[in-house]
């Protein structure tokens, strides 16, 4: 039998294990959903354990069905999540997620620590978001000093997983970029950001490249997961970075959008860039001489669910393919409606946990299909806002788009990519898989099978097109005008917002 290679993703609403085949293709997938918590207001957590079992589920019924045994597999997951385990591998609280928004103080401390935001940038290169692990590693310090005395050790999502497989601690450079405690450009953990806020490197994994075999499945991992002891696992990566890798994108001069949970617009890089005001991100890539700039919006397909969630009733669920149609009939603009994303805040182009969602030009005779229609195109406009973001950073204007995440699955979706970025968008064979096909792919090239990534990507081919329109085109460069005057417009209204919810009235 062929050789095959595992790719799992512990995603934010579920796992996915995907096997590849020799030359690409994808043998079969499994996913098993769970749940994420929100304790209070921005608050945002998930039981690691629903990790494992939902990983193990998955992984099982792979292995049950293709009869097959992976000769190397490849982790990814949700970034900057904080899992906190003691002296004795126990996780202490549940894990603090990527699009959680609690740590605003801590964020600021840190970058007082640093000596400001320009020190912090050549320290990182990055900002510290209230997203990113090193602030809820001081959000504990803080707010829950007994279980971070206890504290031995802090991995991302995908590395809990790795040492449930593997018994071993380890990261990758991807993932170690995203706590906001790493030296992208030196590609090693920042020791003098470590020393200025008072953190010991030991609560930190070693850190190795993506592609570096850095562990081993264990007797404990093979019968939890129903694999043979001994398989090599790659590092891997982190979500929003290897799925660029997933949708072929490895080289400069092409875009890469995901529409998920989160948004996020991302360009592969040959050197690292200067990130003014630290509103981009830039991170290591998975490759050892490339880099990866991404703006990311913590508001997506995760919006879209949330309308389909509000317009339902008796407890039914709306179809969304039965939303998308009725948003295509609304028509291009929603008949003069605007939406603003930012459900849960915002990490780019506005690094702001006080951002707020808002319908623009409501009026009596809009109805759900309007509602639809603006909330898929906000979403593109706020993509398309990072983009522009990222050309003001340097980065060539792209003419062509790869699409991916579940987005990628709508027509009417792809084609708004299309015209309001005014460039091509392809989807390939495997950018509806997301980032565990990535996690394959680096599985294979780990273990020599695939020499380079450079070639690896030849298996992400071409499956469909969409153009744009130059007259919707026109029309949809007014409507983006207007959108990008709504967050400096509303901001001083979502500042004294946040302050009024905070003060806690009861009916």
């Amino acid at each position: 039998m062929s050789a095959a290679y595992l790719g799992i993703d512990i995603g934010t609403s579920a796992c996915k294990a995907l096997m590849m085949g020799p030359e690409g293709e994808v043998v079969d997938s499994e996913t098993v959903a769970y749940r994420v918590h929100a304790p209070r207001e921005g608050w945002s957590e998930q039981a690691p354990e629903d990790w494992i079992s939902g990983a193990a589920a998955a992984v099982q019924a792979l292995i049950a069905r293709t009869g097959r045994q992976p000769r190397c597999i490849g982790l990814s997951g949700q970034m900057h999540g904080m899992t906190a385990l003691d002296a004795d591998h126990k996780v202490l609280r549940p894990a603090i997620l990527w699009n959680d928004q609690r740590t605003e103080a801590e964020c600021a401390e840190i970058t007082d620590r640093a000596g400001g935001l320009d020190a912090l940038l050549s320290l990182t290169g990055n900002r510290m978001l209230p997203g990113f692990t090193g602030g809820k590693i001081l959000w504990m310090r803080r707010h829950e000093p007994d279980l971070f005395e206890k504290t031995r050790i802090i991995l991302n999502p995908k590395d809990y997983l790795r040492f449930r497989l593997t018994g071993d601690y380890a990261t990758e450079v991807s993932d170690a970029s995203g706590t906001g405690l790493f030296d992208v450009v030196g590609r090693r953990w920042s020791a003098d950001l470590l020393d200025r806020i008072g953190l010991d490197r030991a609560l930190l994994p070693d850190c190795f490249e993506s592609d570096v075999v850095s562990a081993r499945v264990s007797s404990t991992g093979a019968v939890l997961f129903g694999l043979d002891p001994g398989i090599p696992v790659v590092g891997g990566g982190g979500d929003a970075v290897i799925q660029t890798l997933g949708a072929g994108v490895v080289g400069e001069g092409v875009l890469q959008t995901t529409i998920g949970t989160a948004g996020i617009a991302a360009s592969a890089l040959n050197r690292p860039i200067a990130n003014p005001e630290g509103r981009l991100q830039v991170f290591c890539n998975v490759a050892p001489d490339l880099w990866h700039c991404m703006g990311v919006s913590l508001n997506a397909g995760d919006a879209f669910v949330w309308l389909r969630d509000l317009l339902s009733e008796n407890g039914a669920a709306l179809d969304f393919d039965h939303l998308t149609e009725a948003a295509e009939g609304a028509g291009i603009g929603a008949s003069g409606l605007l939406f603003l994303p930012y459900l849960m805040g915002e990490r780019c182009p506005w690094p702001d946990p006080a951002a707020r969602g808002a319908f623009i030009g409501l009026r009596r005779h809009h109805g759900g299909a309007h509602m639809a229609r603006a909330v898929l195109e906000g979403v593109v406009y706020a993509l398309r806002d990072m983009a522009a973001l990222m050309g003001q950073a340097g980065l060539a204007r792209t003419r062509v788009i790869h699409a991916s995440g579940g987005g990628a699955s709508s027509a009417l979706w792809n084609q708004m990519l299309a015209d309001v970025f005014d460039a091509e968008v392809v989807t390939t064979a495997s950018s509806a898989e997301g980032a565990a096909f990535g996690a394959a792919m680096l599985a294979a090239v780990g273990t020599g099978d695939w020499p380079e990534l450079a070639e690896a990507v030849r298996v992400c081919r071409v499956e469909q097109r969409w153009r744009p329109d130059p007259a919707r085109h026109e029309a949809y460069a007014d409507l983006f005008e207007l959108y990008q005057g709504l967050y400096p417009a509303l901001r001083p209204v979502n500042d004294r917002l946040r302050d009024f919810s905070q003060r806690g009235f009861d009916a």
